[in-house]
Formats: structure tokens, C-alpha cells, sequence
């Protein structure tokens, strides 16, 4: 009966825990539920795509290319404008007359290709200006021996592909810069598919980009993204561990004795109301450009709050311990360090954890203020670009860092203190450990011990 009571457990109930297994339920979808939104917003077509992302690009008075975006409702008349400009090319051609042109710019309505020849793997992603392999590609898709299929090229494009080739061929059936020609080719028509705003990447795009940039091998004198990341630890930490130095001594020395909390409290209070950004260009002047002003903006963006939060710890402790202590006959010194310093420590931790989570926050200015490093010149460098898919991944990697981190000091938290309220009815992975061992083993145990053995023959063994 009990266990169908607490199998028909209130999903909703007032200072009432779930259960495990419900709890972790909740924790799963907590986070499967935004990305599924996310996903039916990129990939479902009828919801919402007010862009076109274009896989072809476009030349003209506006030159677009392979990447960009386009408002769903001026994409039509970008194409007519492209139209428009073939159809003035072949007017020219039956009236017999030779229309202006140049090998240049020839060249870049052959380049425009290069974005679907990329997604179809029929050119690498550093070979999109290589215009004798760009060359060869036209050839086998007008002569039949290529083909692309995601995405493919619309019938209007094939149409214009095997034109052009006409035009190319009639000059050189292989790539010859020296006898390219400057006679007008036809222009691809802009193609490309529905999509989110440019700023709102398709979880798959923002996926690819991650693994892309994180693979790809650092230009000469560029860092590696696992640099920028190692970067941006040391900031984050190294200004978190300042503030800690400097905060968990005054703090309780503040909360504990009323002469410390009157002398350093009230100017702190006031400190903490100045914005932390507003130090930046003094943190430069004083510290230099690179690394030492980062962490000091970590540090006062951090520090001010994290001093007031223990000092209040400290004030919370039981008074009653301190009757005891004093009771039992113990000193100021023992007062400190063996009833408050024990006595507040847990609930310390929990500041030190929130503080370090306020130092994440800071990140990104920090990384801004001098030289800019670490994954903030990754979002500010790619925001500038409009390139949001490199963005988001960089984003993303932040908060699983300090989630994981977070939750990392939470678990650690009942092995630090296991005399802290937290940590009661509740086992260590080693007390289970053991415990599992023995329920495995025990069985085996008693089966030996139930195992009859053969008795010994003592009139043998003593003549042996």
C-alpha cells in the first residue's frame, strides 16, 4: 500500500519534493523543450521564414552571394532583375550584334556556382575562387557527366548552364586563361531556400559551423579556438579567484565583528552601484591592453557583491552555537575559526557558486576592453559579419561551461560538508559503492557457505 501511495504521487503539490525519477523528467525536458521549439521553427516550412538564404548568388546593382539572406518577399524581384539583364544579353546576340564584356567578369558568373558545388562536395570549401577546377565543373554539369542533388540547380539555371557552355566551348574545351572569353555570359538565376532571419541560425547550420571552426586548423599567426577557450577560462577564473581571496577574509570578518562590518561595508555598498564597465579605459592605462585588465574587471564586477553575501552569511549563523562555545569556555580566536568559520562555510560555497557565475556574465565586456581575445573576439568579430551560425556556437559553449561547472560544485558539496543539512540521507558514491558490492557479493557468500565440504581422513593425515 505504501508504494501505491507514493506511486500516485501529486505532480503538484505545495512544499511537496518529486521524486527522483520524476524530477529528472522535469531536468530532461527543461532543456529538450526550447530545442524542439527551435527545430520546428527552422525546419518546419509553414511556421515562419520570412528569408531566403541563397545557395546562388546574384550580380547586378546589388551583388549577393552564396550565404546571404533575403527578404522572402523581394527574392522575386531580385531574380526578374537577373532575368532582365539575360535577356538584354540574348537580344544583343540575335541582333548580331557582340555585347561588351570582360574575361573578369566572366569568371565571377562561373564563381557563383561555387556555393552549391561546396554543399555537394564537388569543390572543397578553400577552393571557391579556383577557376580551373570551377571550370571543369561547368563542363560536367552541362555535358551531363555531373549532377547535383542537395540542392539542386533549378531547370531555368541547368538551361543557362549548358548556354554558357556553348559560349565557353566555342573558345576552349578546357580552362585557358589565356584564351577565356570576355563575350557576356548568362547569369545564374539567384536560387535558394526558406529560413530563419539571419540572426537566428537553424540549430543543424549552428551545429556544422561548431565543428567546422573548431576543426579547422588556425591561420598563421590566429589562435586556435581551443586557445580562445583556454583564454577565457583564465579570465573568468583567475578575476573569480581574486574576488575570493580578497571577499570570503573581509567578508566574514565583517559579518562576525561589528568594527570590521561598520569600516569596510558602507563603502562597498556604495561601490557596488558603479558600473564595472565604466573602469574599463582606467584599467588600461593603469594595467596595459592585454590580459592584467581583463581580470581586473572580473574582479570589481564580482568581488563587491560577493563581499556583501558573506558578510550576511556570517551574520545568519545560530547564535546558539556562539552561547555554547562561550558557555564551554572557548576564546575569540576559538570562536572564529572552530565555530563561525565551520559554521558558515556551506552556505559560503553556495556564494562562492553564485559569484562564479556573475563572473561568466562579465565575460564578454572583459574580453572587449584593450586587445580583444578569447571567445568574445569570436562573437564580436563574426557578429560584425552577420555570421550568427559561428556565433551561437560560441554562446552555447559558454553556458554549458558554466552549467556544468555549477553543477559540478553542487554534487561536490555533500563530500565537502557532510555535516551541512544537504548532505543528510544522503550517500556518498563510495557508501553506495560498498553497499552495492555487499548486496552483490553476499549471495555468493552464503552459497560457499552452504557448500558441503569433504572430511578429512585424521588417521592418514597424522601418519602422513
Amino acid at each position: 500500500m505504501a508504494k501505491g501511495r507514493r506511486d500516485r504521487q501529486p505532480w503538484f503539490a505545495i512544499r511537496s519534493d518529486l521524486s527522483r525519477s520524476r524530477q529528472t523528467v522535469l531536468t530532461a525536458i527543461s532543456f529538450l523543450l526550447p530545442l524542439a521549439i527551435w527545430c520546428v521553427v527552422s525546419y518546419v516550412p509553414f511556421i515562419w521564414h520570412p528569408d531566403i538564404k541563397l545557395q546562388v548568388g546574384a550580380g547586378g546593382a546589388t551583388v549577393y552571394t552564396a550565404g546571404d539572406y533575403v527578404g522572402k518577399d523581394f527574392f522575386p524581384t531580385v531574380v526578374e532583375q537577373v532575368r532582365e539583364e539575360n535577356r538584354k544579353v540574348m537580344s544583343e546576340r540575335a541582333a548580331g550584334e557582340v555585347p561588351a564584356g570582360s574575361t573578369r567578369e566572366n569568371k565571377k558568373i562561373l564563381r557563383r556556382i561555387a556555393g552549391v558545388a561546396v554543399q555537394n562536395k564537388a569543390l572543397g570549401d578553400d577552393e571557391r575562387e579556383d577557376d580551373a577546377k570551377i571550370f571543369e565543373i561547368w563542363k560536367g554539369l552541362a555535358t551531363g557527366t555531373l549532377e547535383f542533388k542537395r540542392p539542386r540547380l533549378t531547370e531555368e539555371n541547368m538551361a543557362i548552364v549548358k548556354a554558357d557552355w556553348e559560349t565557353l566551348s566555342g573558345y576552349s574545351s578546357v580552362y585557358d586563361p589565356e584564351n577565356f572569353p570576355s563575350e557576356p555570359l548568362l547569369k545564374l538565376l539567384p536560387q535558394g531556400r526558406p529560413a530563419n532571419p539571419v540572426y537566428l541560425p537553424a540549430p543543424g547550420e549552428v551545429l556544422q559551423a561548431g565543428i567546422r571552426e573548431w576543426t579547422r586548423e588556425p591561420a598563421d599567426g590566429k589562435s586556435s579556438m581551443g586557445e580562445k577557450l583556454f583564454q577565457s577560462l583564465q579570465t573568468v577564473f583567475g578575476g573569480f579567484l581574486l574576488a575570493a581571496i580578497f571577499a570570503i577574509p573581509l567578508g566574514i570578518l565583517a559579518g562576525t565583528y561589528d568594527f570590521f562590518g561598520k569600516l569596510v561595508e558602507p563603502f562597498v555598498d556604495f561601490f557596488r552601484y558603479m558600473p564595472a564597465p565604466a573602469f574599463s579605459t582606467l584599467l588600461v592605462a593603469v594595467l596595459g591592453a592585454h590580459d592584467a585588465p581583463k581580470l581586473a574587471l572580473v574582479f570589481l564586477g564580482t568581488f563587491p557583491h560577493l563581499l556583501l553575501m558573506i558578510t550576511k552569511t556570517s551574520r545568519l549563523l545560530d547564535p546558539a552555537l556562539l552561547e555554547a562555545s562561550q558557555t564551554l569556555g572557548a576564546n575569540q580566536r576559538n570562536m572564529l575559526f572552530r565555530v563561525v568559520v565551520p559554521g558558515i562555510w556551506p552556505n559560503v560555497y553556495n556564494d562562492l557558486r553564485i559569484a562564479l557565475g556573475w563572473a561568466w556574465t562579465w565575460l564578454v565586456i572583459a574580453e572587449l576592453i584593450g586587445v580583444k581575445t578569447g571567445l568574445t573576439e569570436v562573437i564580436d568579430t563574426q557578429g560584425d559579419r552577420r555570421n550568427f551560425d559561428q556565433v551561437f556556437p560560441v554562446i552555447i559553449l559558454i553556458g554549458i561551461i558554466g552549467f556544468f561547472t555549477d553543477q559540478t560544485l553542487s554534487w561536490l558539496r555533500r563530500f565537502l560538508f557532510p555535516w551541512s543539512a544537504e548532505a543528510e540521507g544522503r550517500q556518498g558514491w563510495a557508501e553506495r559503492g560498498v553497499r552495492g558490492f555487499g548486496r552483490w557479493i553476499e549471495p555468493a557468500m552464503e552459497a560457499h557457505r552452504k557448500k558441503p565440504r569433504p572430511k578429512l581422513d585424521h588417521e592418514n593425515l597424522r601418519a602422513s
